[in-house]
């Protein structure tokens, strides 16, 4: 397990930097050494750690608080699925992303389900990886067009109410103008109260939107929702 000596100096000097706190964690230390050397030449994130396996990611979070971790799903002593499980259930608020060489359309559902924010392919460009970051630090949920289309077809299975089963057959008239800001809201990670400061209506209203909105489309939570808009572009940023 690596620590950046800097972030040992208490957390005052943590509170101070406001650069995005990252930890690096892959079993590979050619890998763990090329995210480092990526990120370095970017002034507003900074690696303040890095681990080898799945144990010394939870130590890190602990110890750090890093704003987003790098996480690869297949390391030893513990998975990255089971460090996901652990962090959803320590309340921490880290964020994960997801940083994988599988194509395993059923590790990217569960991971998504088990709270990470974003899911990489290790063969995406560099500048993607750096943008991933800056996104869901931001608050928004992170999906290529390849990683996106292989959850939506897992969703789209009999067992799920989302999919070619749930959303499109299910849906039973178009979405409203103010529905379709909050769907966009919800995909960009808003909360309730925070969707309805920024436009003027009550918490109480925002819930009673939202419910309509999972009716009109057949899903069931906010995760299958984001995934929805995202696979129908309906989320505000499209430039990936």
């Amino acid at each position: 397990m690596l620590a950046d000596h800097s972030v040992q100096e208490g957390h005052e000097s943590q509170q101070n930097d406001k650069s995005i706190r990252v930890v690096i964690a892959d079993d590979h230390p050619i890998v763990r050494d090329g995210l480092k050397k990526l990120l370095m030449l970017e002034d507003d994130i900074k690696v303040v750690g890095e681990a080898s396996d799945g144990r010394q990611v939870l130590e890190l979070i602990q110890e750090l608080e890093p704003d987003v971790v790098l996480l690869d799903l297949r390391m030893p002593n513990l998975d990255g699925l089971s460090v996901l499980q652990n962090i959803q259930t320590s309340g921490k608020k880290t964020k994960v992303i997801v940083l994988t060489a599988s194509d395993d359309k059923n590790e990217f559902v569960q991971a998504m389900k088990l709270g990470c924010c974003g899911i990489v392919l290790k063969q995406t460009a560099p500048e993607l990886i750096v943008k991933s970051i800056r996104k869901v630090h931001a608050g928004e949920i992170w999906l290529d067009s390849h990683t996106t289309a292989a959850v939506m077809r897992q969703f789209a299975n009999p067992s799920s109410d989302f999919g070619g089963g749930g959303a499109k057959g299910r849906e039973r008239s178009p979405l409203s103008a103010r529905e379709r800001e909050i769907v966009q809201l919800v995909a960009q990670g808003y909360k309730n109260k925070e969707m309805a400061e920024k436009m003027f209506i009550s918490e109480q209203t925002v819930k009673n939107h939202l419910h309509n909105i999972f009716d009109k489309l057949g899903v069931s939570d906010r995760l299958e929702l984001a995934l929805y808009a995202i696979h129908k572009g309906l989320h505000i940023s499209q430039d990936r």
